[in-house]
């Protein structure tokens, strides 16, 4: 009973209100609020200070600047062999395999379609390839890599909902990536063409690009078409964004092209840098 009633909940909630206003709530600067929203969330979740470039939490002008906190170089280093895909972010593995008739899946007795996901009638290049997608919950890093060296194409805001991404919602939301709002990033690489897809979720206050700042806020009300206008040339392991609360990434990658791990699974951590793919040769 408890779970349809909080399924109810998502359906009803003001979703970007709530994430407007998270967003705000974030960024108080009032030093004893900031230092204790810190200090809950360091002991709640556990977060290894050690790893941060800064552990100093007096530092933090905001609890945003604190959640999006750089890790120190040596603190994820990066598979280099050039046969290796990374993972971009900390998280688990929600889901991963093959695209089939594409068609992804999201959770036992869910799936949604490439074309949905990306918004477009293009997605001859996903539709029997490979996906991998990857939950960061509040206590990860919030930063988003890049997963082998790329050139950022082009970029598309589309307009959603936001609802939780969390592992319960996956199993209960039909189609819920797909009706999220949410930044597709298309890449060129050797491999051929990537989709890189940034889902927002609730109290996600915003979405921000190393190419072209914040993206959101504002919502979007209608899908639109970015040209990125900074940093278009990346290499494995560069910052491209940031989740300002926990969210989702989902990799698309074009059939035949990589062959995931053997041992990784849905339900598994990673972290930025180890490899989750090889290159097909």
């Amino acid at each position: 009973m408890m779970g349809k009633i909080a399924l109810f909940f998502q359906y009803i909630l003001p979703h970007r209100l709530l994430s407007r206003l998270m967003y705000y709530l974030m960024r108080i600067r009032v030093k004893p609020i900031k230092n204790f929203t810190i200090n809950t969330m360091v002991k709640k979740f556990n977060i290894n200070l050690n790893e941060a470039a800064d552990p100093d939490i007096e530092s933090y002008p905001h609890f945003n600047a604190f959640f999006t906190r750089a890790l120190k170089a040596d603190a994820r280093p990066i598979d280099v062999r050039s046969e290796r895909i990374i993972s971009p972010v900390d998280g688990v593995v929600s889901q991963l395999g093959e695209i089939k008739q594409g068609r992804i899946i999201q959770a036992k007795n869910h799936s949604y379609s490439v074309k949905e996901l990306l918004a477009t009638d293009i997605d001859a290049n996903f539709r029997n390839g490979q996906f991998i997608t990857i939950y960061l919950s509040p206590r990860d890093y919030h930063r988003m890599h890049a997963p082998i060296d790329c050139r950022l194409k082009s970029m598309r805001h589309i307009p959603g909902r936001l609802f939780s991404v969390a592992d319960w919602t996956t199993r209960e939301i039909p189609r819920l990536f797909a009706r999220n709002e949410r930044l597709v990033n298309h890449l060129g690489t050797d491999l051929g063409p990537l989709a890189y897809v940034y889902v927002g979720a609730i109290f996600v206050s915003s979405i921000e690009t190393v190419s072209n700042g914040v993206i959101t806020p504002p919502y979007a009300s209608k899908p639109v078409a970015l040209t990125p206008q900074g940093k278009t040339e990346y290499h494995k392991g560069d910052e491209m964004g940031r989740f300002n609360m926990g969210s989702t990434v989902v990799l698309l990658f074009p059939e035949n092209s990589i062959t995931f791990e053997t041992e990784l699974k849905a339900g598994d951590a990673v972290k930025l840098g180890q490899s989750i793919a090889k290159v097909n040769q």
